[in-house]
């Protein structure tokens, strides 16, 4: 089977997306290993904060694509989007049920936030890739 061209000059979408998740499972690593007691909050805020730039960034390198297979991205992004939504869902309640402290749970929320999204984007950036292109 013969793959199409991909070697279009598209942007590191998939590349960014996977610093992003790292920044993401270091912050929460670096979290989980201080509770139960007191967190020391910089690097968590630090590491959240650039891997939300990040995301930005991302969603706007993969607005600009042209041609594109977008239905194919949407429908993938949608499903992906609905699947760790509930994921992410779940791991909140379970945040907040352990009676988490609210600097720490806003955290680890925006974190789940970033996660929801960014898998998401990678799943549907890299399917629609591979797809015929589209207007």
């Amino acid at each position: 089977m013969v793959m199409p061209n991909t070697g279009r000059g598209l942007p590191p979408i998939s590349e960014i997306a996977i610093l992003t998740m790292a920044l993401v499972v270091i912050g929460g690593t670096y979290i989980a290993a201080h509770i139960p007691d007191d967190v020391p909050l910089l690097l968590p805020a630090i590491l959240a904060f650039a891997a939300a730039l990040l995301l930005v960034l991302n969603v706007y390198l993969t607005s600009t694509l042209k041609p594109f297979a977008w239905g194919v991205f949407r429908q993938v992004f949608g499903w992906s989007l609905v699947g760790y939504g509930v994921i992410s869902a779940l791991l909140m309640f379970v945040f907040i049920r352990d009676d988490i402290p609210g600097d720490v749970l806003a955290f680890l929320i925006a974190m789940l936030v970033i996660f929801a999204v960014n898998i998401p984007l990678l799943f549907a950036f890299s399917v629609a890739r591979y797809q015929p292109e589209s207007q």
